[in-house]
């Protein structure tokens, strides 16, 4: 197809493309160089795809599209805090979000469904190609988080009706936690010796251990800066629930599951755990009549 005969709508969907196309073509290039080895070399390649992917689109329109620098920005940031997976995996789902406008094209212009399998192909080969260490040890950050958010949220409610005392209930939790973050980094590192998966257990251990003490620190915070029990047990299931929300998007992208069933699990354990708790808590203060 000529570009004259390309309409309006046709073109600035094909625009858009490019932008996508040679934005992560940009974003791809640059994380390439910074991590070199053979992840670098895999990510060089996609790179390349990429930007044969923008002069496919440039064929049709005959105009060369910039880069958009906000989502450049985001996805470097992303790829460096979250991983580069994760930041993969998030610039795959923008893409499939672009599926209906991808059947208007292909209504328009046949040949070019050919050319979005075979790229589409391709780069998902070499996405799964990619090794990254923290994506091995998820199972391990899953045990430590999710084990940080029952046992701590439930510790914490229950210790805020029995003792009333924000300071109190903060140190409590905090030597808690920190012995609870100990005790499962142990047994991770015990549990992956006898497990032939070919995982690190010292790495297992340490993955475990310290997003168990990140859970932990998050939570305990509003007991040292609230002096008011209730509004720091509030504060401290919204953090919980915020952890839970990161957390579930991150394993949903990298790992192709359900978000909503995840997370909803997540949270009718660690909130249902601690609403026990919290009566034990009162009950406990009842039955013993203990004052702080």
């Amino acid at each position: 197809m000529k570009n004259a005969v390309l309409d309006r709508q046709t073109r600035d969907i094909l625009k858009i493309f490019q932008r996508n196309e040679i934005t992560e073509y940009q974003v791809y290039s640059s994380i390439a160089k910074r991590i070199g080895g053979k992840n670098g070399k895999i990510l060089e390649k996609i790179a390349s795809d990429e930007k044969r992917h923008y002069d496919t689109w440039k064929h049709y329109t005959g105009q060369e599209v910039r880069p958009a620098r906000w989502l450049k920005f985001l996805y470097l940031v992303v790829s460096r805090i979250l991983g580069l997976t994760f930041a993969i995996k998030m610039m795959e789902r923008g893409e499939e979000q672009a599926e209906h406008a991808y059947k208007v094209i292909v209504s328009k212009i046949p040949e070019v469904k050919e050319v979005i399998r075979e790229e589409k192909e391709h780069e998902n080969m070499l996405v799964d190609m990619i090794d990254e260490e923290r994506i091995h040890y998820i199972g391990s950050m899953v045990l430590g988080l999710n084990d940080a958010l029952v046992e701590l949220t439930g510790a914490l409610a229950g210790l805020t009706l029995a003792l009333q005392n924000t300071r109190l209930i903060g140190l409590a939790g905090l030597i808690t936690g920190i012995a609870a973050s100990l005790s499962m980094a142990a047994s991770e590192y015990l549990s992956q010796k006898s497990e032939p998966d070919h995982k690190d257990p010292l790495r297992a251990s340490f993955y475990t251990g310290i997003a168990y003490i990140f859970a932990v620190i998050l939570l305990v915070c509003p007991y040292f800066i609230f002096s008011n029990y209730y509004l720091a047990l509030g504060v401290t299931l919204i953090l919980a629930l915020l952890i839970i929300l990161m957390f579930s998007q991150f394993v949903a992208v990298v790992k192709n599951m359900s978000f909503k069933k995840f997370f909803w699990e997540m949270v009718l354990i660690s909130l249902g755990v601690a609403a026990i708790s919290f009566f034990v808590g009162w009950l406990a203060r009842k039955l013993f009549n203990v004052e702080v």
